[in-house]
């Protein structure tokens, strides 16, 4: 156990070690702001103030963890031991700058409630965030950070061991289109074979015949071989299935359609399900609570994960309303431009709700990349696709991270502008199980 002095309890103080020392580095802790207490204290202790009180590891702490409101600050970033750090200290402190604070700044998303310009889906932009201005987005620097106050702890405390964290990988899978083809009803599907006409592709026209009459599997229907691959490399998928009303952002076949429903049912068999809430969710609770009252029909259980289509996060609202439906995990942290660590880290963390200043109970775990980002934002070719992920599954194990990727089973269709990426996707599998 860690004793840890600061001169005021906050809600912030509260979350930020709770994050650190309980949650990504399980060691207990207690909070005290008793100086006697503290210094009559035997065990492993450290300070948190403006000033040292004896011969404890002292951290200098910055106003943020502090505060009761969310101010325009002033930040500069620099190096230290090659590793990114803002919220800079004086020199009577165990470190050049105030880690506690940036972690917080990082994990509450706090420039996110900042006045900002948001992109053509009404998303804050990666290239509005402190990482990427600052070259770090692609770090999991709360990792980093974390790993050096590790590292002088123990040095400090020589006889004092963290329990060791271990690397861990789950692949998730959205189904915003169960099929190209089947099941999507008349109309639309003449509506494809027209706009094929009008390009001349023929091959198209041919292949969309021949699946309609049964004479080959739809180019989107991976499901099985998904199962296949999961077996084969024992090796975890959440499935979430977008059940929204059609809309020119929600394309899935409708939410009824029986063979959809048997899809849902037989992957929820296999596989954790969770609700990839709508493009258009964002505008209504109510709109939420009917696309997850869906989902929990079909399976007949309680839904407790979900991810938001396109990514769309307005915080804190859009997770304000995740907590009311019920949402224990969400899996939307991340950037749909940009792959890295949107919130500093690849680790689960729990939401703190900087409008009502508290911490709640859902359980936010970031993605580091998605198919999507590399192919059709970054346009990288299956060479660049794969040199990316390897690096990056790489700067995870060393720090023993949480590898949470995003694919479509559309993007696993080798046809169109997805060529290539079935191969892509299996090189990944692979390097995981590595």
């Amino acid at each position: 156990m860690i004793l840890i002095f600061t001169d005021e309890i906050t809600q912030r103080i509260n979350y930020t070690f709770k994050m650190v020392f309980t949650n990504f580095m399980n060691t207990k802790i207690e909070i005290t702001n008793d100086k006697n207490y503290f210094t009559s204290h035997k065990g492993l202790k450290i300070s948190y103030s403006k000033n040292r009180i004896k011969d404890e590891l002292f951290f200098y702490s910055s106003d943020i963890l502090f505060q009761n409101k969310i101010s325009n600050l002033n930040i500069e970033v620099s190096s230290w031991k090659k590793i990114k750090i803002f919220f800079h200290t004086n020199e009577t402190g165990s470190l050049p700058f105030d880690i506690f604070a940036c972690i917080f700044y990082m994990l509450s998303r706090y420039e996110e409630y900042l006045p900002h310009i948001k992109d053509n889906h009404k998303r804050f932009p990666a290239k509005n965030s402190l990482a990427f201005k600052n070259s770090f987005l692609k770090l999991p620097i709360v990792e980093l950070w974390i790993n050096e106050l590790k590292l002088l702890i123990e040095s400090f405390y020589p006889d004092f061991k963290f329990p060791q964290r271990r690397f861990n990988h789950i692949n998730t899978i959205d189904v915003d289109h169960a099929f190209l083809f089947k099941e999507i009803g008349f109309f639309r599907g003449i509506w494809k074979l027209f706009k094929s006409f009008v390009k001349f592709d023929f091959e198209k026209i041919k292949l969309q015949l021949k699946v309609l009459t049964n004479k080959l599997s739809d180019p989107y229907d991976n499901f099985d071989y998904l199962l296949k691959i999961s077996k084969k490399y024992n090796i975890e998928f959440i499935y979430f299935f977008l059940l929204a009303d059609f809309s020119k952002y929600d394309k899935n076949i409708p939410f009824y359609n029986k063979r959809f429903i048997e899809l849902i049912q037989s992957t929820s068999d296999y596989f954790n399900v969770g609700i990839h809430f709508s493009y258009n969710s964002n505008r209504s609770i109510y709109i939420k609570k009917n696309e997850l009252d869906r989902l929990s029909n079909i399976v007949k259980r309680k839904i407790k994960k979900s991810r938001q289509h396109f990514l769309k996060l307005n915080l804190p609202l859009t997770y304000q309303n995740l907590i009311k439906l019920g949402i224990k995990e969400d899996y939307s942290m991340g950037y749909a431009s940009h792959f890295g660590f949107r919130a500093g880290t690849s680790l689960p963390y729990y939401f703190y709700d900087l409008e009502n200043e508290k911490e709640t109970d859902l359980l936010i775990k970031p993605f580091v990349v998605m198919d999507g980002t590399l192919n059709n934002y970054m346009k990288l070719n299956v060479e660049e696709a794969k040199y990316s992920i390897k690096n990056i599954i790489s700067i995870l194990k060393k720090v023993n991270g949480n590898y949470i990727s995003i694919w479509h089973n559309h993007s696993l269709c080798d046809m169109d502008e997805w060529e290539g990426w079935k191969d892509i996707f299996e090189f990944s599998i692979k390097e995981l199980s590595k």
